[in-house]
């Protein structure tokens, strides 16, 4: 049973993400704030974190980066009441791999979890496979009927991106931050050419294909 935790110091929030969490058959692991998580986290495996940010003692900023510091790279979803683009850029900077705003919808924190756990396997394996195509992050190639493409930094590990995710949509802006420097001047219509080039490429692919969402961004369908 996949465990995940739950930092957040509010009794009343724990104690509901907890009953949300066992009904759909996870085993939970409580923490008051970032240092209590760390002592549980000495004691037992954890698949994923939960994380408030506001927080006696260590708080949430401060509990992922501690985490990365030493290389733990176990999925963290942020749940949090502070909503500005400033805080959610501080929490990817240190470490956080999706965020969440209070109140949390039930049924979408669900599903992200999902996403996230899926993504972490996919990572820990280091391949990705739709249908017939394979991605192996560690050469950076695709291969497909036979064929081996070698692709460039950026144009592979946006292709890994939306099909780690998929059906998920994309802005531009989303995808700038995670895969560009979230200092670079670059504009986001490199993210247009990027997907164009990869379309190029894979305009025969029978597994999956990128589709446009118009005034919102990208995601990656499957072929049926």
């Amino acid at each position: 049973m996949l465990c995940i935790m739950v930092v957040e110091d509010d009794a009343d929030a724990r104690k509901l993400m907890d009953a949300v969490l066992r009904a759909n058959g996870y085993d939970v692991l409580l923490a008051g704030d970032g240092k209590g998580a760390l002592d549980a986290m000495g004691e037992r495996h954890v698949d994923l974190i939960l994380l408030d940010v506001m927080m006696p003692r260590m708080d949430g900023y401060a509990f992922a980066e501690t985490l990365r510091k030493y290389r733990n790279n176990v999925p963290i979803l942020m749940v949090t009441a502070r909503d500005t683009p400033s805080d959610k850029k501080r929490g990817f900077l240190v470490g956080t791999d999706d965020y969440m705003v209070k109140p949390v919808d039930e049924e979408e924190m669900l599903l992200r979890i999902k996403a996230l756990l899926r993504r972490s396997q996919i990572a820990n394996e280091r391949r990705l496979t739709v249908g017939k195509t394979i991605l192996d992050y560690d050469a950076f190639t695709v291969s497909a009927d036979g064929n081996v493409q070698a692709l460039p930094n950026k144009e592979f590990l946006l292709l890994y991106k939306l099909l780690s995710y998929q059906g998920k949509i994309f802005t531009r802006r989303c995808l700038m931050d995670e895969l560009w420097d979230m200092n670079s001047e670059t504009d986001v219509r490199t993210v247009d050419v990027h997907i164009n080039r990869l379309r190029d490429r894979f305009n025969g692919n029978e597994d999956f294909e990128i589709v446009t969402i118009r005034g919102l961004g990208y995601k990656a369908s499957v072929r049926a």
